[in-house]
């Protein structure tokens, strides 16, 4: 069993009352051992009883980290006396001990005096004293993957004293994750390898599928949260709450077996796909999780993370969604590794779906184009066969935009793009209409036509639908209070207006479209829909 442990951070003794509250919470709602972090609490005075209160009190099993200033900490005394703090916690009779403590390798090894020290408080073969607490060898770097991480997880392995083996890192990238999850596939021990960082938070929620002796949380509080985000000590970066690993996560549910998928983007973070697929995953009992998966926008990033997540056979990788700015690199990358490109994906020339078989075989699709065009129809109260020869004005001329306007031509309507550079939305239009993209897979020519459209036009009147495919007027986008349509185009009951920005679910386009009296669709349907055709597609149930 993996271990979920919420850690707190306790700084000062007027911070302890809220600290057991919040270790009580965590207990409640999922978390089955709490690190309490006290390293400035021990430099206080009555340090000793408000730390062995933390442990009377504490509502399940506790480790307690003292953690040096070296590696993060706020522990700003030597050495000799954090050893003497920790050896009069553990080892004082009739007085509450902590199932573990956590103590640096690197200070472990600095000195065989202060090892010999730490050894006095924990139980170990050789220890000749009645003590209970078990010893945490731990190693952290902030900045970046150790260059002599064989060598420390080497020594955590060999040391007699150590219970169970911890390594940290900021991961650099996702595949980090990858080497965290080797090293606890060959773990001589218990043990613990984590990547901290936005790119880390794989390693934390597969932790299970891995055998991990534990993950770390917070406890969900403003301030833990804020900890969290800001510092390195007490929280470390990228760590998620107690009942995000458990509710949103599936945390409980993960084991061996589970099938990893995700989205990947750049940013990711705001994705609302985690919260969606895990949800019908939970729903149809489907052993598997959806997680981020940040990756840099060029093409030598997404090429090289997707393939390590593929050929790294134990993750059982077994698709993504495929967000901005890589819908053009997956088409790519599938035709580079022999996989099937469909023939919409090939036609538009982006795809947002990769499918991976239990073989490694891969192929993709787009999933956004039939999902806009369900989407459009139900909001202009009409059938697919209704489209043709209607006139929709699409705005924008990025991976969305090509979609949306190969699939409303796909049914028959009159394309129009509106892009702030007419020659990007003429030479997309040209593209899409001298089928570049086709690649052989029999798309055929397109019902109707997509052309690209004049500023000066926009305006004309003759749209029966405006479909927004920029950012603007999403939420952290360049232009959240943005409207991509100007003030004079006409909008009545007899237009319907369109947006594919999802967050917020009202955007000010909608809102000023519903205003003057037009049918909108908010960009939350194409979402849902687009959503529910790739969960189907990865058969994971």
């Amino acid at each position: 069993m993996t271990h979920l442990c919420v850690s707190i951070a306790v700084e000062s003794p007027d911070e302890i009352d809220a600290a057991l509250a919040d270790a009580r919470r965590s207990a409640e709602r999922g978390a089955d051992l709490v690190e309490w972090r006290v390293d400035a609490l021990a430099e206080q005075e009555g340090a000793l009883a408000h730390v062995r209160r933390l442990v009377r009190e504490s509502p399940v099993p506790c480790i307690v980290t003292v953690r040096g200033a070296r590696e993060g900490g706020d522990w700003n005394g030597s050495d000799q006396d954090r050893v003497s703090f920790l050896e009069a916690l553990c080892t004082a009779e009739g007085e509450p001990a902590p199932a573990y403590v956590d103590f640096e390798l690197a200070d472990f090894q600095r000195s065989a005096n202060i090892r010999q020290k730490v050894e006095l408080c924990v139980s170990h073969p050789g220890q000749v004293r009645a003590v209970g607490t078990r010893l945490i060898l731990s190693a952290h770097d902030f900045d970046g993957r150790p260059a002599d991480l064989s060598r420390r997880w080497a020594a955590m392995a060999s040391a007699d004293s150590c219970a169970v083996a911890k390594v940290a890192w900021r991961a650099r990238s996702v595949r980090d994750n990858l080497e965290a999850f080797e090293l606890l596939r060959t773990r001589a021990k218990p043990a613990v390898a984590i990547c901290m960082g936005e790119a880390g938070l794989m390693s934390r929620v597969l932790a299970p599928k891995f055998g991990a002796f534990l993950t770390f949380a917070h406890a969900g509080t403003a301030a833990d949260a804020e900890r969290a985000a800001a510092r390195a000590s007490g929280t470390a970066p990228g760590q998620p709450s107690v009942e995000e690993l458990v509710e949103r996560w599936g945390f409980r549910r993960i084991g061996p077996a589970t099938r990893v998928l995700g989205v990947i983007g750049w940013p990711v973070a705001h994705s609302r796909s985690p919260e969606v697929h895990n949800a019908w995953f939970r729903e149809r009992g489907a052993d598997a999780v959806y997680l981020p998966i940040p990756v840099p926008p060029e093409y030598e990033h997404f090429k090289a993370t997707v393939a390590e997540l593929l050929d790294f056979a134990p993750l059982d990788f077994r698709g993504a969604s495929v967000t901005l700015p890589h819908k053009e690199h997956l088409v790519r990358f599938v035709r580079e590794r022999g996989g099937h490109v469909d023939a919409i994906a090939a036609r538009i020339g982006a795809a947002n779906t990769l499918l991976v078989e239990p073989g490694g075989a891969v192929s993709c699709t787009n999933t956004d184009a039939p999902a806009a065009v369900d989407a459009l129809c139900e909001g202009m109260g009409i059938e697919r066969a209704a489209l043709r020869e209607k006139r929709v004005a699409v705005l924008g001329a990025g991976g969305v935009a090509r979609a949306v306007a190969a699939g409303l031509a796909d049914e028959g309507a009159r394309v129009v793009v509106f892009n702030r550079s007419e020659d990007r939305a003429r030479a997309m239009c040209e593209d899409l209409m001298r089928g570049t993209h086709d690649d052989g897979n029999g798309c055929g020519p397109f019902e109707g036509r997509i052309v690209a459209g004049r500023a000066s036009e926009i305006g004309c009147g003759c749209f029966h639908a405006f479909v927004n495919c920029t950012p603007v007027g999403m939420a952290g986008g360049p232009e959240p209070d943005g409207i991509p349509l100007p003030d004079e185009v006409p909008l009545d009951g007899s237009v319907t207006v369109m947006d594919t920005v999802y967050a917020p679910r009202e955007t000010p386009l909608l809102r000023v479209a519903r205003s003057r009296g037009a049918r909108t669709v908010d960009g939350w349907s194409m979402f849902l829909r687009q959503a529910e055709r790739q969960s189907r597609l990865w058969r994971v149930d």
